[in-house]
């Protein structure tokens, strides 16, 4: 791999005390330029894509469902003028994929990029400033809730559909399905709609591998973005009891998330690999073109 890859730096890495530069940077090598069949043959050949009943489509995504129907498929297709707030992928499920490769097939015209932060960093700075409220969310995870419809809404950022969200026409096997991920629907009026309530699960998880605890849930997400005409964002993530957050405190965390992030302008051909675990990440407003292809995985 030597001959094909060196460590390189770039201006938008961040630099932390006592370790190496945010994130690693490694370029190809001049004789090489990757594609996407050497993206879709190293994940299929050396990494087992993440699946979950049978099935690819990730069942708890509240994004509209993403386009190819492989181990490699596009990234969440919210509308480009709607942001992606930090997320570890399916952190509010038991089961989430470990790794989440991404590859810039078009770069985008302007913005688009995938911002990404290190999640003990935000671990410690909210133990740091709100230690409280750290403390309750230790004790006490967070519950979520969303209001999806039949079908998909495309203008929504959260407008996935319960059929397509549990790849049935069945309100009995839809509810099978959620059980199994934790998750408890509710049926509302005549069950064209479906209220999903997941939790309390942890907000904090210790990381094994690195000895140390990470801020693992996506209370700034659904505080701060995932709302539409059948959702408030402010109701969708509580306390484990059911109490309000408080405001102030969620908006100074995603305060800390931006401090502490990078974000590196996408190009045709780059890869980017985020170890689900350690890092959450987003994704800025932009301009089409822009198609970025994902792999989760185990």
């Amino acid at each position: 791999m030597s001959n094909l890859f060196s460590e390189i730096h770039i201006p938008n890495q961040k630099l932390l005390h006592n370790s190496p530069p945010f994130p690693a940077i490694l370029s190809p090598a001049a004789t090489w330029s990757p594609t996407l069949l050497d993206f879709t043959s190293a994940i299929e050949s050396q990494k087992p894509p993440w699946r979950r009943l049978g099935s690819r489509n990730t069942l708890t995504s509240a994004a509209p469902p993403p386009g190819r129907k492989s181990s490699v498929s596009t990234a969440n297709e919210s509308p480009p003028d709607q942001k992606i707030p930090f997320h570890h992928e399916l952190a509010h499920v038991p089961e989430f994929p470990t790794k989440l490769f991404f590859f810039c097939e078009v770069e985008p015209a302007s913005g688009g990029e995938t911002p990404m932060v290190l999640s003990h960093v935000v671990y410690e700075r909210m133990k740091e400033k709100y230690p409280e409220f750290v403390g309750r969310l230790e004790d006490e995870g967070l519950l979520a809730n969303r209001v999806l419809t039949e079908e998909d809404d495309p203008s929504s950022a959260i407008g996935r559909g319960w059929k397509s969200t549990f790849s049935t026409h069945d309100k009995h096997v839809a509810s099978e399905r959620a059980s199994k991920l934790g998750m408890k629907l509710e049926w509302i009026g005549d069950g064209s709609m479906v209220r999903t309530v997941i939790g309390p699960n942890p907000a904090i998880k210790h990381d094994r591998s690195r000895n140390r605890k990470v801020w693992f849930n996506g209370m700034v997400a659904g505080y701060t973005a995932f709302g539409d005409k059948r959702n408030d964002p402010t109701k969708s993530v509580a306390f484990g009891n059911g109490d309000p957050l408080p405001s102030d405190v969620v908006y100074g965390c995603l305060r800390i998330m931006e401090e502490e992030s990078v974000a590196i302008p996408w190009q045709k051909g780059d890869v980017l690999l985020i170890d689900n675990w350690a890092v959450l990440h987003a994704r800025k407003l932009f301009t089409p073109p822009r198609r970025i292809l994902a792999a989760l995985c185990k």
